[in-house]
Formats: C-alpha cells, sequence, structure tokens
C-alpha cells in the first residue's frame, strides 16, 4: 500500500495526517491520500503565482509544446493509470472504461494543445488601429469530482496552461490517486509550480473559492456545492466556469426501429455505469413503441457483464461510493412506492464487499416521481410513456437542470426541430452524451454556466485587454 504526498513546485510534499482510499468493488485499502492544511494551499498558490511570471511570457508556440509533452508522457503510461482509476474509482478497465477514459484525456490533451487564439483585428484603417488581446488570468482553482478523475482534471488543467495560467488542483477525496500521479507526469515535463495537487477533505474547496490569490476556478460536480462555491467566489470577483448536474431528457419518436437504437439507448443512459453528468437520465417513449422499447432495452441489459472492474470481461463496476449507492437504492424504492415497473434490476443481490447494484430500468413512471424529477447518477432508468409530442417537451424541460439532451428519431430534420426546443446546452440525435474536444459543452439553468471544450472554451481562462493604436 503506497502513501501518497501533495505535489507542490515540483516536489513531493509529506503531509502529517492521511486519508484511506478505498476500491469500491472490494473495500481494500488502494492507498493513503495526503490531507492537506490551509497552509499546503497557501503554499501551493503562492508557488503557482511565483510560476506565472515565467509561463505566462512564454510564446504560444512554447505552451503548445509543453502541452504536446503532457499528452505524450498520459500516453506513455496510459496502461499505469487506468489500473489506478480502476482500482480507486471503479470503472471496469475495458468497454467505456478507464482505457477509454485516458484515450480521452489523450485526444482532449492533443486538441486542447492545437489550438490558439491570435491577435484579433477589429478595426485597421485612417482612424487607427485596434486589436484585441486575449491575456491569462493567473492562478487557476481546479475542483473535479470522482467519476473522470483524470479526463475531467485534463479538460481543467489544459487549457488553463495553455492559455498561460498557472493551476492548483483539487481532486475529490474518494478518487484523489489517479489525479495526483497524473499531475506527478505533467511535471515531469512541466516547469515547476504550473501545475500543483492538493488533495484532502472538503473545506479545501471552500479555502480555494474563498483564496484572494485564486483569480478563477473552474468546477465539475453537484449543484448544491457549484451554488456554495459561486456564493464564496463573489467576494474575490473570481472567474468561473461550473459545469454541474444533469438530468438529461430523451425523447424517442414513434418512427423508431427499437433495435436499431437500444444499444445508443443504453449505453447513452449506463455509460460509467450512470455516473456521467451528461448520460440519459430520463427517457420518455411514444406510446405505440414504448413496450417494443422497453423490452429491448431490458434484453440488451441482461447481456451486460457488471463486477469487479479490474476482471477484464466486465463492462460495468460498482457504484463509486457508499452515500451515492444509498441514494441510488432510496430512489428507487420509492420510485416502486410511485408505481413503476421493474423491467430489470431494481434490488442488488450481491453478496460480499463493494458498493454493487444491478442495471435497473423502471417504466409506467410519471414527472413528480422523485427517480425521474431528480438526478439519480447510478445505474437507474426511469422510462415514461407520452402520446403527445409538444407535451413529451415540455416534460423534457419541466426541469431546474439543463445539461444535455436527446432526440430518437430516422427523421433528422425533424430531431433537429425538436432539439431546438429543448432547454439544454447540448442535445443529440440518436446518440446520448457524445462530447468531443471540438465542440463547446456546457449546461443552462441550474446545470451552470460557462462552457468547456474548443477555442470557446479557452477563452474562459482569459481576460480580454483591448489596444488602440
Amino acid at each position: 500500500m503506497k502513501t501518497y504526498s501533495l505535489i507542490i513546485g515540483g516536489m513531493t510534499v509529506p503531509t502529517y495526517t492521511h486519508m484511506e482510499v478505498r476500491n469500491p468493488a472490494s473495500g481494500g485499502i488502494v492507498g493513503m491520500a495526503p490531507k492537506a492544511t490551509h497552509e499546503h494551499l497557501d503554499l501551493a498558490v503562492r508557488t503557482a503565482e511565483k510560476a506565472f511570471e515565467a509561463w505566462s511570457i512564454l510564446s504560444s508556440e512554447q505552451r503548445a509544446d509543453a502541452c504536446h509533452a503532457v499528452a505524450q508522457k498520459i500516453e506513455d503510461n496510459a496502461e499505469d493509470l487506468a489500473q489506478l482509476i480502476t482500482r480507486e474509482q471503479g470503472k471496469p478497465l475495458n468497454g467505456n472504461g478507464s482505457r477509454w477514459e485516458i484515450g480521452g484525456a489523450i485526444a482532449w490533451a492533443r486538441h486542447t494543445a492545437s489550438l490558439d487564439m491570435p491577435i484579433e483585428v477589429l478595426q485597421d484603417n485612417n482612424d487607427g488601429k485596434v486589436e484585441l488581446l486575449r491575456k491569462p488570468l493567473g492562478v487557476v482553482g481546479s475542483i473535479t469530482p470522482w467519476n473522470y478523475p483524470v479526463m475531467i482534471a485534463i479538460w481543467h488543467i489544459l487549457p488553463a496552461i495553455r492559455t498561460g495560467n498557472t493551476v492548483v488542483i483539487k481532486p475529490s477525496p474518494f478518487t484523489p490517486l489517479s489525479t495526483i500521479r497524473l499531475v506527478e507526469l505533467m511535471n515531469e515535463v512541466l516547469p515547476p509550480g504550473v501545475v500543483n495537487c492538493v488533495t484532502g477533505e472538503d473545506f479545501l474547496g471552500a479555502a480555494m473559492s474563498s483564496h484572494k490569490s485564486i483569480r478563477k476556478i473552474v468546477f465539475t460536480g453537484s449543484c448544491a456545492t457549484g451554488q456554495n462555491i459561486m456564493k464564496t467566489a463573489a467576494r474575490t470577483m473570481k472567474r468561473l466556469t461550473l459545469e454541474m448536474g444533469g438530468n438529461d431528457a430523451g425523447i424517442v419518436l414513434p418512427d423508431v426501429i427499437p433495435e436499431q437504437i437500444v444499444e445508443n439507448l443504453f449505453w447513452g443512459a449506463f455509460l460509467n455505469g450512470g455516473q456521467t453528468c451528461a448520460a440519459l437520465k430520463r427517457l420518455y417513449v411514444h406510446e405505440t413503441v414504448y413496450e417494443d422499447v422497453c423490452t429491448k432495452l431490458a434484453d440488451y441489459a441482461k447481456r451486460i457483464q457488471v463486477g469487479d472492474g479490474l476482471l477484464e470481461d466486465n463492462l460495468l463496476g460498482p457504484v463509486q461510493n457508499k452515500k451515492q449507492l444509498d441514494k441510488v437504492v432510496e430512489l428507487v424504492e420509492q420510485a416502486k412506492r410511485d408505481g413503476g415497473r421493474v423491467l430489470i434490476g431494481g434490488k442488488s443481490e450481491h453478496k460480499g464487499p463493494g458498493y454493487f447494484y444491478p442495471v435497473t430500468l423502471v417504466a409506467d413512471l410519471k414527472n413528480g416521481s422523485r427517480l425521474v424529477d431528480e438526478e439519480q447518477f447510478g445505474p437507474v432508468l426511469p422510462i415514461i410513456k407520452y402520446s403527445d409530442l409538444d407535451e413529451a417537451i415540455a416534460l423534457a424541460n419541466d426541469n431546474p437542470n439543463g445539461l444535455g439532451g436527446s432526440v430518437w428519431t430516422r427523421d433528422l430534420k425533424k430531431g433537429a426541430e425538436i432539439a431546438s426546443r429543448m432547454e439544454c446546452g447540448s442535445v443529440w440525435i440518436n446518440k446520448h452524451g457524445a462530447i468531443q474536444p471540438n465542440a463547446p459543452f456546457g449546461g443552462t439553468n441550474t446545470s451552470g454556466f460557462g462552457v468547456e471544450f474548443a477555442t470557446e472554451g479557452l477563452k474562459e481562462f482569459t481576460d480580454i485587454q483591448v489596444i488602440f493604436s
């Protein structure tokens, strides 16, 4: 069992106290993570401030080369990182699991390295020249969740350093080890202090949000935590990018052929065991194909092997932690009391350690049931029957979240029309959650604000300066 340290200024910094990080599939201890203090956080921020002086004035080409070097370093250590993710997060090595996550991290790092924001000439005539520059902010604080501990860290860190900022990252206490290792690897190719990692208890996030020397917070996680960050950050007028919870709706039109969409439907909902912000979490199906879609989804779900992610044949792993498992169980039990018809799953038969819960489909629910109204963030999908399309769109929009949505139809023009009426940041047609590094991603309503990815995401880490000459 390894005892990990903080990473500050390119060095390992030990702490006096540590916390156990456990494998959600077995309960075994994966490693001991350091518990940072306020003093450690202050040291990390001061170190990042110092590093910013030199890093921010490098050329765009130099920073791009460094980001490409980060991508290569991840690729060179891909299997070790994937194994560590599986051990602390629980997702399987294969399928859309930890090896897929590392592949995504590499792809995002390389694409972000390729981006640039050249000076924009707004005017150049006899009245003078006006240019728009984008300048780095300073120290960026990154707070990441437990569902994708490496890939989301890359989403936060790479655009920050590509634009000339430096970073202090705080990963979830449930999954800190793979992020620590990632930052160790980054520091093999980046100047000391450009990326620093502090881990520990939840007070660190609040301390980062209020820290006078952190210019921006980028956060992925729950709505409640994001709202607290926004309140705390207001005192120092921090820039914010908040990607918070989602309760994504999918609308299935009557023209679908169920067997042609069932695979994409399933993985849109159950990617990472449903522990994905932009997973499909509510499915509205037209009455004429409702029973057929229910049957075929259940049949497909029966073929998916759930178990310890370290075993190569498993495609879904456990729920990551007991608190989340308890919420999933509570929502399913309430759905049964609401008259929900369990098509598959609905009760854990797992004996032994681990936070396992079976793939669960619950039909015959309506808006107003907690499983429909709340984000379950687990391996459960509620299915709702509708008869009128306008009603289905209204029901899909009847939620405070607005992260993603999907339309399932053979008529792509009709699908695009319906997509435009859905109140969410991203809409997919005949798939769900297929984000990509060249397309901006962000939510509306209580799912947050600001965007990630592509050039629009890069801009979020800069201030505008206009020069008149």
